[in-house]
């Protein structure tokens, strides 16, 4: 590696070209083609997480949602889950950690909650610029701060999947490079603290996949 951050390098040596973006298809390559067909152990556990997934996001959505409108979200989470996961493998790019791929989800759906909101519920929109029970020498900077705590929506939720993705794979590496440098005899603490630690990953996976999604239903149920 040339610097630390070159593990997150998009560029390939095959004629400059960015294959390493492949890498979110390679999820859909991994899974036999048998497991769509035969219900399965793994197949019945899908399942049931997209079940909780979806009995969990009509609750936070409520009355005013759509039938069908978890099937984007849980297919936001499913989408986010496998890049995630599949970022903990050795030599597989982790698309999750660059702006570019979670600023593309986060943007598109927050734009088009706004303009859905906006258009057809505008007095309803302009109410939440105003939390309930504000004195009314504070509500222009309510408006204000409402406003600014609204627009950067989209950014949060990108930079919290890529900086915790980023995170845990640059503390991996750090403590793996120094692998070669060390005794024998700290080398078995060094393998335990990294089990330790892939493990902390998985659940991270997991976790910001889940908040992803989560957030995104909070904004959307917003709007309605």
């Amino acid at each position: 590696m040339t610097n630390l951050f070159s593990s997150f390098d998009p560029t390939t040596n095959l004629m400059n070209f960015s294959l390493n973006w492949l890498s979110t298809l390679l999820g859909l390559i991994m899974i036999p083609m048998m497991f769509w067909f035969i219900p399965s152990r793994y197949n019945i556990i899908w399942i049931n997480i997209i079940n909780t997934l979806h009995k969990e996001f009509k609750t936070l959505l409520g009355l005013s949602g759509f039938n069908g409108s978890t099937l984007i979200f849980i297919s936001l989470f499913s989408f986010i889950l496998f890049n995630n996961f599949l970022g903990l493998f050795p030599y597989i790019f982790t698309s999750t950690s660059h702006l570019s791929f979670t600023l593309s989800l986060a943007l598109p759906l927050w734009i088009s909650f706004m303009i859905y909101g906006w258009l057809n519920h505008t007095q309803h929109m302009f109410a939440h610029l105003v939390p309930q029970g504000t004195p009314s020498i504070l509500m222009p900077f309510m408006v204000c701060i409402e406003t600014i705590s609204n627009m950067i929506r989209p950014g949060t939720l990108a930079v919290r999947l890529a900086a915790n993705m980023i995170a845990g794979h640059l503390l991996l590496t750090l403590l793996g490079n120094t692998g070669s440098l060390i005794s024998n005899y700290f080398i078995w603490i060094l393998i335990f603290v990294q089990i330790l630690l892939l493990m902390l990953e998985s659940a991270v996976a997991i976790i910001q996949s889940y908040v992803f999604s989560v957030l995104s239903t909070l904004y959307s149920s917003e709007v309605n």
